[in-house]
């Protein structure tokens, strides 16, 4: 969000945010493109600007406004975000924001695992709230984040909304995976799309977050900045992913032992990914190719890629997560048949 300062929080949504508040033509706009770039950052910077009192040039925020003030204290009465249970906290709207808060005071979701899925109570309150008169006469926003989370019911419940907003309604959709909306939903909607920043850009912006070595963990999560810091903030340091490729060619499961289990296994993913690359004389992708040992064939490979696939669907629950990671991390060793 923007402050006082006029800063952005992410620097390369500078030219795709400025073109999107000057060419939108829709009441609904569809932020999409790879994850880790600032989908939620871009559909809350719209959401701020649309609402702010006294816009900048270019329709941008002003940061200064008391309409801003409300928006960055997470208090504007205009103001509606649709998040899964299982984001809130992390994306900082907490369980006595909007949706979600009764439940968490009276204490019924408590024994519940947080949700994945925006669902049809989120979206009831949300008409609800469209219902109202604009408290502050600018607009009535809604962002929902990721859109691909409104399960069937809750986004067919949305689309009515799309079709005949009500007032000054506005809509600020986000998503990584926009296929995977109703192809109703999308068509309603004017696409923003936002792609990987320049990597000048997206590693200077991980050296200011604290990030050591940000082009070496730039390049493990594909030039996506913001999976890069989350990496960091698990743990991932850029000298063991550097040593992974060797450590794991040696069945060393420990190289993995301090990190998520759905981070260890998208790690080697990417692993599995690049030795394939490599063994039909393509260029890795996400490890420098002197990082990477030489594996003599690609069918192990591909038996390996597919047992690491099977694993991913279980990630956040393992039974064993040391056992898991021991045994992928063997699959891994005979695959890659190289000389300890």
């Amino acid at each position: 969000m923007l402050g006082p300062d006029g800063k952005l929080p992410l620097p390369w949504l500078e030219a795709p945010l400025a073109q999107a508040l000057a060419n939108a033509r829709s009441h609904a706009l569809l932020v999409q493109g790879p994850a880790g770039v600032g989908q939620f950052d871009m559909a809350l910077l719209l959401a701020q600007s649309w609402l702010c009192e006294a816009p900048a040039a270019g329709k941008l925020a002003c940061g200064r406004c008391a309409a801003c003030h409300l928006f960055l204290a997470h208090a504007h009465p205009d103001f509606m975000v649709l998040l899964p249970e299982a984001l809130r906290e992390s994306l900082g709207y907490g369980a006595d924001d909007e949706e979600g808060g009764a439940e968490a005071k009276t204490g019924k979701a408590s024994k519940a695992k947080p949700s994945r899925e925006i669902k049809i109570d989120a979206v009831r309150q949300m008409l609800g709230f469209a219902q109202v008169t604009a408290a502050r006469g600018r607009a009535k926003v809604v962002v929902v984040y990721p859109a691909e989370a409104l399960n069937t019911v809750a986004a067919n419940a949305l689309l009515k909304t799309l079709e005949e907003p009500a007032g000054m309604l506005r809509f600020a959709l986000a998503s990584s995976a926009p296929e995977a909306l109703l192809p109703t939903i999308r068509s309603r909607c004017q696409p923003v799309p936002l792609g990987l920043p320049p990597q000048e850009l997206a590693q200077a912006w991980l050296a200011e977050q604290g990030v050591e070595a940000a082009e070496v963990l730039l390049a493990a999560t594909g030039g996506r900045p913001q999976e890069a810091l989350a990496w960091y903030a698990d743990g991932v340091r850029a000298q063991a992913w550097l040593e992974l490729p060797r450590r794991v060619a040696r069945g060393e499961s420990a190289a993995l032992s301090d990190w998520p289990v759905p981070r260890a296994i998208a790690a080697l993913q990417r692993l599995t990914h690049d030795l394939l690359r490599g063994s039909h004389g393509a260029p890795p992708s996400y490890f420098p190719p002197t990082a990477l040992p030489k594996p003599r064939g690609a069918a192990g490979l591909h038996a390996w890629g597919r047992a690491l696939q099977d694993a991913a669907r279980h990630a956040e629950h393992p039974l064993n997560a040391g056992l898991l990671m021991e045994s992928l991390v063997a699959q891994g060793q005979r695959a890659m048949r190289v000389a300890a």
